[in-house]
């Protein structure tokens, strides 16, 4: 009777998953890289076109059966993408992701009035992300370091990651070794890791209080792996070498787990960007947002830069390696909350161009400022198209004229959106 009650529960399961199961067709792709079918009713890890079915539960298919696939599928080439919530967008062509980036951005601006074509994109290549955060939890034999699974609290191992850098990569081991002996068992480590010139730079946080047996197995842990400095909490524990990132002609050594670009080859981009907008005026260039000096430093090579920042760390370390540098001109230096109190549009005044490149909240009283300075030329980066549309149109109301913009794709596999734009008055 035990059995004949199992089987008739199993069935009716399968009867009452069978009347909630819905064929949908996916309309297009949102904000966070999931197909949306009309209801709405999302189904992450579909494309534009694609015919699934599923169970549809709280607005969503989370596994669903693609019945009709789009041109634009392909095989995931990680072999961590099913599990791992690191990347939503490996089974999509790179052209498609290409485009669907661009539209990103046109779309946001179109909605503010503002017709723009995207000049070009930079995608970064595989294997290429210098800066991650990965969490780390202790297990009863071991330890699993990696991303968590897509929408789930449990962590991945990602032993073969496609989008880290391999210094990174050749690194987890001895994160599980410092997860072993630091983390609780109902608590979990977070891992700050960035690849730096001489050595990884690694920031841990949410782990045991620091004491002299935990030190020295800290000490063990980062032995001959590749870290030139460990820091716990904010505090620096343990330095084999002094961690250095190469901006421009400078070396700077960063505040532990700082703000990085996430890519050499993204920086590059947005440099070069930058460098273009701004070359062609002749005069002194403000730098907001400057964080350690990314666009400040370069710049310096060829005019005067006035640096504004609210981190103070993170000014200190942008003057020293400007004072340690050879060849640059006058870099003065500004500890500034531009949010609460931004840059007046007397003092931008005084600057040829300006650079903005603002946290994912953007900057709309820090940009209205500069649209009544009159400044002639502005450099605008942004990680975040919906924010940026929006101070974009207080730009273009008082004047100005966006010249040109470039998509610049550090996340790989990711719908995070990076631009850069140029903005002259007309």
């Amino acid at each position: 009777m035990q059995a004949s009650g199992g089987g008739s529960r199993e069935a009716s399961f399968a009867h009452e998953k069978l009347q909630n199961s819905l064929a949908v067709e996916i309309q297009r792709l949102g904000h966070l890289g999931h197909g949306i079918a009309d209801g709405p009713v999302f189904v992450p890890r579909t494309l534009p076109g694609e015919v699934v079915e599923g169970v549809v539960r709280e607005g969503s298919i989370h596994k669903p059966r693609i019945l009709r696939a789009s041109t634009d599928r392909v095989s995931a080439p990680c072999r961590h993408y099913k599990a791992c919530g690191g990347c939503s967008l490996q089974h999509a062509h790179d052209d498609f992701v290409a485009e669907w980036k661009k539209t990103i951005v046109k779309t946001a601006l179109s909605a503010r009035g503002i017709v723009s074509e995207v000049r070009s994109i930079h995608t970064s290549p595989a294997s290429s992300r210098r800066r991650a955060t990965l969490s780390g939890r202790r297990t009863k034999k071991s330890a699993t370091v990696g991303f968590h699974q897509q929408g789930s609290d449990v962590i991945h191992d990602i032993p073969d990651c496609l989008i880290l850098v391999p210094e990174i990569l050749n690194a987890i081991p001895s994160l599980a070794e410092i997860s072993i002996y630091s983390a609780s068992r109902k608590g979990k480590l977070q891992f700050s890791v960035t690849a730096t010139e001489t050595g990884l730079d690694v920031s841990v946080r949410g782990g045991k209080a620091m004491s002299l047996e935990l030190h020295q197995a800290l000490v063990g842990a980062v032995q001959d792996v590749g870290v030139a400095r460990l820091s716990w909490d904010g505090e620096t524990v343990v330095t084999l070498q002094r961690p250095v990132l190469k901006l421009g002609t400078a070396f700077v050594t960063p505040p532990p787990g700082c703000f990085l670009q996430a890519t050499r080859q993204g920086e590059a981009a947005l440099q070069a960007a930058v460098l273009e907008a701004v070359e062609d005026t002749d005069g002194p260039v403000v730098d907001l947002f400057s964080g350690l000096g990314t666009f400040a430093l370069p710049l310096a090579a060829a005019r005067h830069v006035h640096a504004v920042e609210s981190d103070r760390s993170m000014l200190a370390t942008l003057d020293e390696g400007w004072r340690h540098s050879h060849g640059l001109h006058h870099l003065s230096t500004e500890q500034r909350d531009l949010f609460r109190n931004p840059l007046p549009s007397h003092e931008l005044a005084r600057f040829a161009a300006a650079v903005i490149d603002p946290p994912r909240a953007g900057a709309e009283a820090q940009t209205r400022a500069l649209a009544a300075s009159k400044v002639a030329r502005i450099a605008f980066v942004s990680c975040n198209p919906v924010t940026f549309a929006r101070d974009a149109e207080v730009l273009v109301n008082a004047g100005y004229r966006l010249d040109w913009l470039d998509v610049v794709d550090q996340f790989r596999w990711s719908p995070h959106v990076e631009l850069v734009a140029q903005f002259s008055l007309d």
